[in-house]
């Protein structure tokens, strides 16, 4: 297990960014957080803490939205490709623009109450891939506790003075044995797509980044063993910031939906046909309907995680 390091007297690179409009920069940034206890995301008195692997190095970033600026302070060898990638991490390209949200009263009021909402992109093709893989057919408790082992074990100490010991993902997820995707608690199936993928790493990233549409980046996600239509819309959504992503077959995504806009839930075929007005849009509606408050009564107990570690 990793070492993390002494805190760092290095002085940090600094920006600003003023969004053009309003933004709810931390509910833009708070998406990519994988859980309440996520090594490479935190926030601590109002400033947010990331840890990441960039194109150009590791890098920790602390991120203090204001009501007009946002601070950004970054350390270690990929803070200036941070500070440059802000704007959009805090969603200044998801552009609203054309979307019609008359077509339904929740989300019209909700639009009005929210018109400060945007979906942010991380430009990390790959640890979005490999992220949404921890969380297919399992809980979150599952997922975010299988993310933490793995990056708290195999990953990088994160630079600069994190508030806790903070970590960026592996540098090569083939070099993590199998007895540790065990003891972390992810299913093999899930454990054999992310180290597959890796082997392609430079060419997925390559062809979903020249990608132009959501199919065509479909295509390449899926067009890898063991990434289905699911993985490949929270890869779109979290990487890219995609405002049309739909992550079908997530029964809960479905009964939301169908609850929030008819009083009953639906199934994946309903969730389509019930988002197609507003195709080009749609991650953007069930954005609105999380934020509207609306959520279906709870039928039964949770799910039970299911621990395979002792067989």
């Amino acid at each position: 297990m990793p070492h993390p390091p002494p805190p760092s007297s290095v002085k940090p690179l600094e920006a600003e960014y003023r969004p053009k409009v309003p933004t709810d920069v931390a509910g833009a940034i708070r998406y990519q957080q994988r859980g309440a206890h996520d090594p490479s995301q935190t926030t601590v008195d109002g400033v947010i803490w990331r840890a990441t692997r960039t194109p150009e190095g590791i890098a920790t970033v602390a991120i203090r939205p204001g009501l007009r600026t946002v601070r950004a302070a970054a350390w270690g060898p990929g803070a200036a490709w941070t500070l440059d990638q802000l704007p959009r991490l805090c969603g200044a390209d998801d552009d609203p623009e054309g979307f019609d949200a008359s077509r339904h009263p929740l989300i019209a009021a909700t639009h009005h109450r929210r018109p400060d909402l945007r979906i942010g992109a991380t430009d990390l093709v790959f640890d979005a891939l490999a992220s949404s893989v921890f969380e297919q057919k399992v809980t979150g408790l599952q997922a975010f506790g299988a993310w933490r082992w793995i990056l708290t074990h195999h990953g990088e100490p994160a630079p600069g003075p994190t508030p806790r010991p903070m970590y960026a993902p592996p540098a090569d997820w083939r070099m993590i044995p199998s007895w540790s995707w065990h003891r972390a608690g992810l299913e093999p199936p899930q454990s054999r797509t992310i180290v597959d993928a890796a082997r392609r790493r430079t060419s997925i990233e390559r062809a979903a980044v020249a990608a132009i549409t959501g199919d065509e980046r479909d295509r390449v996600f899926t067009s890898l063993p063991g990434v289905g239509v699911w993985t490949s819309a929270e890869t779109r959504i979290r990487a890219f910031g995609d405002p049309d992503a739909v992550s079908f077959g997530d029964y809960h995504v479905a009964h939301q939906v169908g609850y929030a806009l008819t009083g009953s839930r639906v199934d994946d075929d309903g969730m389509r046909e019930l988002l197609e007005p507003w195709k080009g849009h749609r991650q953007r509606v069930i954005r609105l309907i999380g934020a509207s408050g609306v959520v279906e009564p709870r039928r039964g107990p949770r799910l039970a995680p299911e621990d395979h570690r002792a067989r």
